[in-house]
C-alpha cells in the first residue's frame, strides 16, 4: 500500500523536479502533467533531469487555462496513467509543481494506511460554500461558459448576461447534486477508478466542460456518488485572500507552516530557499506527528485579510485604493470645516487659532491654490500648494493632510467659490465636523466694486452651488456632524453659535467665550439683498434680512465693526 502523486506543473520546473524527487525517494510513484504552454526548451531539460527515476511518468500534454475544463482533463489523464501503471497505489494525491511536503512522506503514507476507505476531498453544496468570490454560485452549474474568464472577459460577461436575459438554464444530469471545494484532493483507488470508469462518464464530462471552474466541482460532485467515506477537507494547506487569489508562502512563513501540521502546502514561492531546504533536505525541518489542522493558523490569515481589506483608519493602500467604499474611514482623525465664517468675521482664522490652539487653514480647496496656515507653500508630508496636484484626487489630498498631521486637529475654510469635488466626501466622512453660515458668500459681493449686473450673475451661481452642497450635508447618507445657520439667524445672536462651534471643534474643553471676532460692517446689506430681488434673483439662503433696519445683534439699530462682549 502506498500513495501515488499526480503533479500538475506549469512553471518553476526546477522546483517541481526537486519536489518530485522527494516524493519518489519516499517510495511514491509520480505522474507529471506539464502544461503544453511550457516551451520545449524548458520542457525537455525537465524531463531529462528526472529520467533516472524508475517510478515516474510523464503524460500527454494539454494546454491548460485557469477555470476551464483543461485542468480536469489533465488530472484525468495523469490519474489514468497512475492507476494503470502502479497497481500498488491505494490513494492518489493531486498536487501541483508549487506544492511542498511539510512532513515526512512516510507519515502521510501511514496516515492514509490507517484510513484505507477514506477520501479526503473538500465537498460542499453551493448553499454551504462561503468562499466563492465574484458571484456565480448556483449559476456556474446552470449556465454555459464557453469563454475563458481570464482571456475573453468581455465575451464571458456578455454571454452570461445574454443567458440571464433569455432565462436559459442547463439541465443538471440526473442523480448529480453539485458540490464544490478545493481543487487539491486525495482519493482512494476505488473512488477515483469509479469516477474515471463510470459508464456515464461521457455525459458527465460533457456537462462539466461548460461549468465554470470545473476543477473545483467535478471530482467534488462525483465523489459523492461512489465514496463510502468522505472527509470534507483537503490535506493540502491552501489559503486564499478576499479576492479569491491564493496566498503565496515565502521564507518568513517557515514557523507558520510548521504550526499548521499539514502534510502539504501550496503555493510556495520558487525562490523560497529556506522553505525548500527546511522541508526537503533537513530532517529537523520535519514536523512532529499530529492531525492536520490548518485551522490553527486561520486566525493569522484572518488578521492578514482584515489588515488588507480594512487597515488603519484613514490610510489608503494599494489593496483598497482603487475600490470605492473599501476604505476604513475616509480620514484618520476628526477635523473641522467652517463655511462662511471667514466672510462674516474679520481676520477670523487668526482669532480662531488664538482661541482654540487649532491649526486653522484658509481655503484649502480654493481654485487658485491651497491656502495652508501661515501661507506655507509645502505642508506636512510634502503636500504642495498646487491646485492641479490637489484636484487630481481631492479625497486623497484630504486623507493625506489628516493622516500626516494626526495628533493635531485641522480646521479649514470652505465655500461655494472653492472646488466642489470634495463636497460629497466631506458629507459622508464621520470625522468631519462642519459648521455653515449659509449665504455668507454674499458679503464679499456686497463689499465689491463690481457692476451690479455682474454681481447678480455671480450671486445666482454661488447660491446654486451652495444649495447643492447643503443638499449633500442634509442627505440621509451624510455621516458628518453638521450644523447650519442662516446668516440672518447667526448675526442676530452670534455668541451662542460661536460657542457651540468652539466647544465641538476644540481639542480640549475651553472656558466660555468672553468676546467674539470682529464682524464686518453689514450696514446696507438688507437693501443689497433687496436690490438682488429687484433684479430678478432671489437670495433665499441668507434668511430674512429686513430692508429698513441694519442686521445687528440684539436690539441695536446701528451696526459698526465691534467685539461682541
Amino acid at each position: 500500500m502506498t500513495v501515488g502523486i499526480v503533479m500538475l506543473a506549469h512553471t518553476a520546473l526546477p522546483r517541481a523536479a526537486q519536489v518530485a524527487r522527494h516524493w519518489h525517494a519516499a517510495g511514491c510513484p509520480v505522474v507529471i502533467h506539464v502544461d503544453k504552454r511550457v516551451a520545449e526548451d524548458d520542457y525537455r531539460p525537465f524531463v531529462d533531469s528526472l529520467s533516472d527515476l524508475e517510478n515516474l511518468r510523464f503524460t500527454r500534454r494539454l494546454r491548460c487555462d485557469w477555470g476551464t475544463w483543461s485542468l480536469v482533463e489533465a488530472s484525468q489523464i495523469a490519474s489514468e496513467v497512475m492507476l494503470a501503471k502502479y497497481p500498488q497505489v491505494s490513494h492518489v494525491y493531486l498536487s501541483s509543481g508549487s506544492c511542498l511536503p511539510l512532513r515526512p512522506v512516510q507519515e502521510l503514507i501511514d496516515y492514509l494506511a490507517e484510513r484505507p476507505k477514506t477520501d479526503f476531498i473538500e465537498s460542499a453544496t453551493t448553499e454551504d460554500v462561503p468562499w466563492t468570490v465574484g458571484g456565480l454560485d448556483k449559476e456556474r452549474f446552470t449556465l454555459r461558459f464557453p469563454f475563458s474568464w481570464k482571456k475573453h472577459r468581455k465575451a464571458f460577461d456578455a454571454y452570461v448576461r445574454l443567458q440571464r436575459l433569455v432565462r436559459f438554464k442547463r439541465r443538471i444530469p440526473s442523480g448529480l447534486v453539485p458540490h464544490m471545494g478545493s481543487q487539491w484532493w486525495c482519493l482512494t483507488r476505488q473512488t477515483l477508478s469509479a469516477i474515471l470508469q463510470d459508464p456515464d462518464r461521457a455525459a458527465y464530462d460533457a456537462y462539466f466542460k461548460r461549468v465554470w471552474i470545473p476543477d473545483e466541482s467535478y471530482y467534488q460532485t462525483l465523489a459523492r456518488l461512489y465514496s463510502t467515506r468522505i472527509e470534507s477537507r483537503s490535506l493540502t494547506l491552501s489559503k486564499f485572500d478576499f479576492q479569491g487569489k491564493p496566498h503565496i508562502f515565502y521564507d518568513d512563513h517557515l514557523q507558520l507552516l510548521r504550526r499548521s501540521d499539514c502534510f502539504v502546502a501550496r503555493k510556495i514561492w520558487p525562490d523560497a530557499e529556506k522553505l525548500y531546504e527546511a522541508f526537503l533536505t533537513s530532517p529537523d525541518g520535519a514536523m512532529n506527528r499530529a492531525e492536520p489542522n490548518p485551522g490553527k493558523i486561520d486566525r493569522i490569515f484572518s488578521k492578514a485579510v482584515e489588515r488588507r481589506t480594512k487597515g488603519r483608519p484613514g490610510l489608503l493602500m494599494q489593496s483598497r485604493f482603487p475600490h470605492e467604499g473599501w476604505e476604513n474611514g475616509l480620514t484618520a482623525a476628526p477635523y473641522a470645516v467652517l463655511q462662511g465664517f471667514s466672510d462674516l468675521f474679520v481676520d477670523f482664522e487668526a482669532w480662531l487659532t488664538k482661541a482654540t490652539g487649532l491649526k486653522v487653514h484658509g481655503h484649502l480647496f480654493a481654485k487658485d491654490r491651497v491656502h495652508f496656515t501661515g501661507d506655507q507653500t509645502v505642508y506636512n508630508g510634502c503636500l504642495s500648494e498646487s491646485a492641479a496636484i490637489r484636484d487630481y484626487n481631492p479625497k486623497a489630498f484630504l486623507s493625506s493632510l489628516v493622516w500626516n498631521t494626526r495628533g493635531e486637529r485641522q480646521c479649514f475654510q470652505f465655500g461655494p467659490r472653492d472646488v466642489q469635488k470634495i463636497g460629497a466626501t466631506l458629507a459622508r466622512d464621520p470625522n468631519a465636523q462642519i459648521a455653515v453660515i449659509s449665504g455668507a458668500w454674499a458679503i464679499p459681493l456686497f463689499n465689491s466694486n463690481l457692476n451690479f449686473a455682474d454681481i447678480r450673475k455671480e450671486a445666482a451661481e454661488l447660491q446654486k452651488i451652495e444649495n447643492a452642497h447643503l443638499d449633500l450635508l442634509r442627505a440621509t447618507t451624510a455621516k458628518a456632524r453638521v450644523r447650519i445657520w442662516t446668516m440672518a439667524d447667526f448675526v442676530e445672536a452670534p455668541m451662542e453659535p460661536l460657542q457651540t462651534v468652539i466647544d465641538e471643534i476644540a481639542p480640549r474643553p475651553l472656558r466660555r467665550l468672553n468676546e467674539a471676532p470682529r464682524m464686518v460692517d453689514l450696514t446696507g446689506f438688507g437693501q443689497f439683498l433687496q436690490n438682488l430681488k429687484n433684479q430678478g434673483m432671489h437670495p433665499y439662503l441668507m434668511g430674512d434680512f429686513p430692508v429698513g433696519n441694519d442686521p445687528t445683534p440684539g436690539k441695536s439699530s446701528r451696526r459698526k465693526p465691534y467685539l461682541v462682549k
